[in-house]
């Protein structure tokens, strides 16, 4: 029997295995997530990372804060607000022809950065609850509009410190 059924279907155990494949290759294409349906993408929410961080040594019970906020994401999000142990209060800063005032948040646009910097937007730390010294670091929280909060270790500098790269 087996001779006579090579003979007879020459060919069609390969013809049901490409078939086959064919129709496993076609459903793991037509997959889904979970049962709510797609989740968010990386190109509908933030992807937030911070960096070049830094504060200048305070001189008064007042200190001044720069970072860089970086969205690798394709959402556009906001800098609401700030805490840190460091400070009674910490509030966001806008400069604009060379006058600083307090706002309520700053963007981040999508894939782009929020450059926080000296004689530019800035975090003011207001009534200091311990003078930071040069070495030491000051915890910020961080708080974004549709991002969860980020926590950053600030690292003190010199009271005369200017970044290599101009930030």
């Amino acid at each position: 029997m087996r001779r006579l059924a090579r003979r007879r279907f020459p060919g069609r155990p390969h013809a049901f295995a490409a078939v086959a494949v064919a129709g496993v290759l076609t459903l793991a294409g037509c997959g889904g997530t979970d049962s709510d349906g797609p989740g968010p993408g990386p190109d509908d929410e933030a992807d937030l990372s911070v960096g070049s961080a830094y504060m200048p040594q305070p001189v008064s019970d007042m200190a001044a804060g720069f970072l860089v906020i970086s969205n690798g994401g394709g959402a556009a999000d906001r800098l609401t607000s700030v805490s840190s142990d460091a400070a009674d209060r910490v509030t966001v800063h806008e400069t604009v022809d060379g006058s600083m005032r307090e706002v309520d948040a700053l963007d981040i646009p999508a894939r782009g950065s929020l450059v926080l910097e000296s004689g530019g937007n800035h975090l003011m730390f207001e009534q200091l609850t311990r003078q930071p010294k040069q070495g030491q670091k000051v915890s910020v929280e961080l708080r974004f509009a549709h991002s969860d909060p980020v926590t950053v270790e600030i690292p003190v500098k010199p009271a005369t410190y200017t970044p290599k790269h101009g930030h």
